[in-house]
């Protein structure tokens, strides 16, 4: 118990950093290794270890000892030749590291742009109006507030649910979060300004005003004409064609077409500059 004290008064902020780095280290080389040839081999050298040192200390062995002292570094240097491939690998894969991480970013987000696409669409023909809203750096937190906290897992199933016209939440508007359903039957703030359709909705109304002071992109079903429209930057963008919808928000989610309207394919160009009345 002294020495655990002892131990513990030793203990400062650099310590604590030494540890954590060593820690570090031996994670990322179990992750690297993970699910590889390298696994078995790894496991071997513990269990030889462990013997080495039981047996050096359980009894006096002084030619096992010796024999023990002369392999370490025959086998320090035999380890990067048994495991070239794994480090050749695992080399590779954190210099690909950035790339792994973008890959995963967009892989999860074409997962979510599928199922909120699927749920649109699935709307639509059903003419179930719905208003769903992508929260993005810009956090919705106090939107959020206004509504049911669900914290579920985003499905097209539970938003056709949300806005089936029998259930109590089919009015307000749905946040996603990390691609997550953070809360339904929300309150989003109206836009105030003058619409150049005068004949839309409170839906379209507030999917526009709740993109005009954040980064959202917002989703809107019409329950008259069963039409699929998107807010973005406080515009509304109107008759986005079933087939397209997927792909439309994929684009308007990037960070490099967020600041440049100019860049954006022509269907997502709001109406007004497309032509359509």
């Amino acid at each position: 118990m002294s020495d655990f004290f002892w131990v513990i008064q030793r203990l400062n902020w650099l310590a604590i950093l030494d540890i954590a780095l060593v820690s570090l280290i031996f994670f990322v080389v179990l992750l690297l290794v993970r699910a590889t040839q390298a696994v078995p081999l790894l496991r071997g050298l513990l269990v030889l270890g462990v013997i080495s040192v039981l047996l050096s200390g359980a009894a006096q062995l002084p030619t096992f000892n010796l024999v023990m002292r002369t392999a370490l570094p025959a086998l320090l240097v035999a380890i990067p030749v048994i495991f070239q491939p794994e480090l050749r690998r695992a080399l590779e894969r954190l210099g690909r590291f950035n790339e792994m991480l973008i890959t995963a970013r967009k892989s999860e987000l074409e997962v979510m742009v599928r199922k909120i696409s699927d749920a649109a669409q699935r709307l639509a023909a059903r003419r179930h109006g719905a208003l769903i809203v992508i929260e993005r750096d810009t956090g919705l937190q106090a939107i959020i507030e206004t509504g049911v906290p669900l914290d579920a897992e985003l499905t097209p199933e539970l938003l056709l649910t949300i806005f089936d016209p029998h259930t109590p939440l089919h009015d307000g508007g749905v946040i996603i979060r990390q691609g997550r359903v953070a809360a339904a039957g929300c309150v989003l703030p109206l836009t105030n300004s003058v619409p150049a359709d005068v004949r839309i909705g409170l839906r379209h109304r507030a999917g526009i005003g709740v993109t005009e002071g954040t980064d959202a992109i917002a989703v809107i079903v019409s329950e008259e004409r069963g039409s699929i429209s998107i807010a973005h930057n406080g515009r509304l963008i109107r008759h986005i064609e079933p087939g397209q919808l997927q792909s439309a928000l994929i684009a308007l989610a990037q960070p490099s077409l967020q600041k440049a309207t100019a860049r954006l394919p022509d269907f997502l160009r709001p109406e007004s500059e497309r032509g359509i009345s």
